[in-house]
Order: C-alpha cells, then sequence, then structure tokens
C-alpha cells in the first residue's frame, strides 16, 4: 500500500496547525528538486509512453465500468496514471487521494489555464475535439489564476453568499410539491426524469433572476445539454440567449439576485463576464446536483441501512448525501490542470504543459484513506467531490440545501416511496466525466389531496421565511488526514443532531 504524500516529501499540514505557519518554503522546493534527481534520467515523460500501452478513458469499454477502469489503472500504476483523451491525447490522471489533494491545493506547480497544455501549443487538439467544451479557454474564474482568479472569483463568491438560503428551500419546496402533484395521483413515477432533472433548474433560474417563465424551457435545454444530442449546440445557444436577455433587463430593473450581485460587484465585470459566469454556475449547478439527487434517492431505496435508519430517525438526509458524496460524485472526473514546469507527482515525472485530470471518484475510494468502504461515513465531509483549494466548488451550500430540501419534502409527499422494479435492472450511463443513473422507477400510495399540501407547504416556509434568520452556520472542519506508519483512515465526525424548526412544522402537517 502506498503512502500518503508520497509525490511531496515535505506535504504541507492543514490550514491553521501550528506546523502550518512554521513551514519552510525553501526546503519545500529543494526536496521536489531532489525527487526530480531521484527519478533518474530514464523515467519517461508522458508523450513517450508508448500509445498503445495506455488505456483510454473513453469509448464503450471504458464508460462500461469506471471504477473497474480506476482499480486496474491504480493497481499498474498507483497514484497517478497514464491515459489517453479523445483523440489519443496523452494525459495523467490523479487517482490518490493525497495527490488529487495536493494539485487542487498547489496552483503554483498545476495551473487551472488550458493555454498551457502542450497539445494546444503544438496544434494537435482538433477545433472539433470533444475535449473543446470542457477545456478550451475561456475568460473565466475557473480557466483563470492569480490576480484575474481573485478578482473574478471574489465576484462569483460573493454572489452565491448573498443568496437567501431560506429563500433557497421556499423555492425548493414549492417546486417539489408542484412536480409530484403532477404525477402524485397515479402511484407511479420514473424519478430522473420527472424529478431530479427538473428541480435543480428550477430554482437555479430563481436564484439568478430569470422570469419564472424561461424555467421549463431551461430545464428542457439543460438535459439535452447533459445527454450531448445533435442539437445539444441550440440549446447552449438557447441557455446564453437567455441570459443575456436578462443581464439586459437587470441593467434597468436590478432585483435581489445574483446576476444583479456580478453586475454590481466591486470587481467591474463587463456584460459578457456576467453572461458566462452566470452560464458556468447555471449549468454546473444543475448538471452536480440533478446525479447527486438521482444517486441520493436511488442509495435510500436500495440500500437497506439507510432506508431503516432514515424510518427510525437516526440518519438524516445530510447524511445520505455524505455518503452518496463519498460514493457517488456527481462528476467522476475533473479536467484539468497544467503544469507549470516539471516536477513530481505520485512518483511520476510531470513535464511542463503536461494535462493532469482530477479523479474524484478514485480519490474517494483511496484505500489509503478508506481501507473498509462499507464503514459509514456520517457527517465527515473530506471527500474531493467539491474540490479543494483555490477553486474547490463556490456553489456547494446551495447545492447541497438543493438536493437537502428536495428530498426531505419528497419523502414527506410520498412516505411509502420505493423502487418499482428490481434493484438489479437499474442502468447507468457514463461518460469520460460523469456517470448518471438512467431511470428510477419507483410506486407509492396515490396522493389526492397535493394542492392542499403545495398550500400548507408555501405557508410553511412563508412563516419561516418571516422570522429572523437563523445564526450563521459554523465553518465547515479541515479536512482530516493522518500520516503515519499505520493505515491512515479519515475519521467520521459526530452524527448530526436532528433539525428542528419551519420543516418539522411542515412535515407534521403533511404526515397527520
Amino acid at each position: 500500500m502506498t503512502s500518503p504524500f508520497r509525490d511531496d516529501p515535505a506535504p504541507a499540514p492543514p490550514s491553521g496547525c501550528p506546523a502550518h505557519r512554521a513551514g519552510d518554503q525553501g526546503g519545500r522546493e529543494q526536496a521536489l528538486l531532489d525527487a526530480l534527481d531521484d527519478l533518474g534520467p530514464d523515467e519517461p515523460g508522458l508523450d513517450e509512453l508508448p500509445v498503445t500501452e495506455l488505456r483510454r478513458l473513453h469509448g464503450p469499454a471504458a464508460e462500461a465500468d469506471p471504477a473497474g477502469l480506476y482499480e486496474q489503472l491504480r493497481a499498474e500504476y498507483g497514484e497517478v496514471a497514464p491515459v489517453l483523451l479523445h483523440g489519443d491525447l496523452p494525459a495523467w490522471l490523479v487517482l490518490g487521494h493525497s495527490a488529487n489533494l495536493t494539485v487542487m491545493r498547489t496552483p503554483s506547480r498545476f495551473s487551472r489555464d488550458s493555454r498551457r497544455w502542450t497539445a494546444f501549443q503544438e496544434g494537435r487538439v482538433a477545433a472539433d475535439s470533444p475535449l473543446m467544451p470542457v477545456i478550451g479557454w475561456q475568460p473565466l474564474c475557473v480557466f483563470a489564476d492569480g490576480a484575474e482568479h481573485r478578482r473574478l472569483r471574489g465576484a462569483v463568491t460573493d454572489g452565491l453568499n448573498g443568496t437567501d438560503r431560506r429563500g433557497v428551500r421556499r423555492f425548493v419546496t414549492r417546486y417539489t410539491a408542484e412536480l409530484v402533484e403532477e404525477f402524485g395521483s397515479t402511484g407511479r413515477a420514473e424519478l430522473v426524469s420527472r424529478f431530479a432533472e427538473h428541480l435543480p433548474m428550477l430554482v437555479m433560474t430563481q436564484l439568478v433572476g430569470m422570469p419564472e417563465e424561461y424555467g421549463p424551457r431551461l430545464v428542457e435545454a439543460a438535459r439535452d445539454l447533459m445527454k450531448g444530442t445533435e442539437t445539444a449546440i441550440a440549446s447552449n445557444e438557447h441557455v446564453v440567449a437567455s441570459l443575456r436577455r436578462t443581464v439586459e433587463r437587470k441593467r434597468s430593473d436590478p432585483g435581489p439576485d445574483l446576476c444583479t450581485r456580478l453586475m454590481q460587484h466591486e470587481a467591474g465585470l463587463s456584460d459578457e463576464e456576467v453572461l458566462e459566469h452566470l452560464r458556468v454556475v447555471l449549468l454546473a449547478a444543475n448538471e452536480t446536483t440533478v446525479n447527486l439527487i438521482a444517486d441520493t434517492l436511488k442509495m435510500i431505496l436500495t440500500d437497506e441501512r439507510f432506508r431503516a435508519h432514515l424510518s427510525g430517525g437516526h440518519m438524516t438526509v445530510p447524511d445520505a448525501l455524505d455518503q452518496v458524496l463519498w460514493d457517488a460524485p456527481p462528476m467522476s472526473l475533473v479536467a484539468g490542470r497544467w503544469a507549470t514546469g516539471d516536477t513530481v507527482l505520485g512518483g511520476r515525472r510531470i513535464r511542463a504543459g503536461d494535462m493532469l485530470l482530477l479523479g474524484l471518484a478514485a480519490g474517494n475510494v483511496d484505500p489509503v484513506v478508506r481501507p473498509d468502504l462499507a464503514k459509514p461515513l456520517h457527517g465527515n465531509r473530506s471527500h474531493l467531490s467539491f474540490g479543494s483549494g483555490p477553486h474547490e466548488c463556490p456553489g456547494q451550500d446551495i447545492g447541497r440545501a438543493i438536493a437537502e430540501t428536495g428530498i426531505d419534502c419528497l419523502l414527506t409527499l410520498l412516505p411509502d416511496l420505493r423502487l418499482a422494479v428490481p434493484e438489479s435492472e437499474l442502468t447507468w450511463t457514463s461518460a469520460w466525466l460523469s456517470r448518471h443513473l438512467v431511470e428510477l422507477p419507483v410506486e407509492f400510495t396515490p396522493r389526492q389531496q397535493l394542492p392542499e399540501a403545495v398550500a400548507a407547504a408555501a405557508a410553511a416556509t412563508e412563516a419561516a421565511a418571516a422570522r429572523p434568520a437563523a445564526p450563521a452556520p459554523v465553518e465547515r472542519p479541515e479536512r482530516v488526514e493522518r500520516v503515519g506508519p499505520a493505515e491512515p483512515v479519515l475519521e467520521a465526525g459526530p452524527l448530526p443532531g436532528p433539525r428542528r424548526g419551519w420543516w418539522d412544522t411542515l412535515t407534521g402537517w403533511l404526515r397527520r
């Protein structure tokens, strides 16, 4: 079994501990140079490896069992493995939990600027490559480093932090009840296409500041983009056109929404920068939250441990979300990072301009930190699903709130929800970046009085909004990592206590 931080002989301790303040940057740089020397001149670089010996991350074989492929690569290469992307372009796939954190937290060594990629500079990436929508450079915070990243990211973070969390839950409760009302009287539903794929976009359009009538068509456009159909380009154009109209309208009619906050931010974003960052937020939040909702519902409905605990009150929906974020992250891979100079990671020689893929799914099951995958991880948020470092997902709390409240409300409206087919019949579709549950057919006792439930949900949330805001949540604990001769394991935090407040009032009414 490999040891954590083997790529970095002088690992940075967690932020906040005394050793973190006492780190010797000069010593770390010297240790890195020593590690490069230790590899020797015969250690091949990425472009020197025979293409015929490398595995592809795309295609039927890879997409049939991504998790199995990651474990094969881990067994053969360790924490960092060479792989092939579309067009047989080589890249490094980071498989280790610790190695992923090193890449995420060290922008001086691993940049987010895709223009550094050697394949781009040598003209080896076709203009119509499937990689371009993901890694083609744009003037966005996700492709920026340093001062420009701080300017753009600061505006996005401040804009998202200005979102009223009670308002998020109001919208989620309303749209969940309305979606359930559409199928609640039938006693059957398919929850991916009729619930999970609708809820996040309906909520996000409200938070962005778009007119309510935009919601249904944007849901369809987002679903089309997710599936990569022949009309995906037209769907993207619809999203951009809708956002452009929103930006133009907010210039004369500002409001308490993300669009207005970005336009008025002291960072001085141009209208085009506002539009493009809204597009990233809208689509990224939708994609990841759809997967999080679908996979969490699947786990709740098929895993007896979770179903029993939820029914008995010993486990909350946030606990289930945490477990899913460990076992089935909404994005399996994140592309990418680019080496700013020659360096070492996971015992591999990384050359300047090499591309690295963050293996979130693989890192979350790294045996160094999770030797027992069956052990529950309630309350432990040391997973990689939202990233870390300067590019950590800024909207993760909103995504969790949408998923948590939506699932909680769904289970309240349909308390006897159950899977309508054997679990073995559930299928997934995979691509190189993510894995999607295709369908989740369910049965339940038909509800004939859902309009009253909708009214009660609206009344309860409006009453909650009128009460004083709850104290701000405490800062999330730093990732727990232990390094030593014993096998390091990420320790689970304490179980959260029972939740109280407006939601108890609502659920009590609905379950009478």
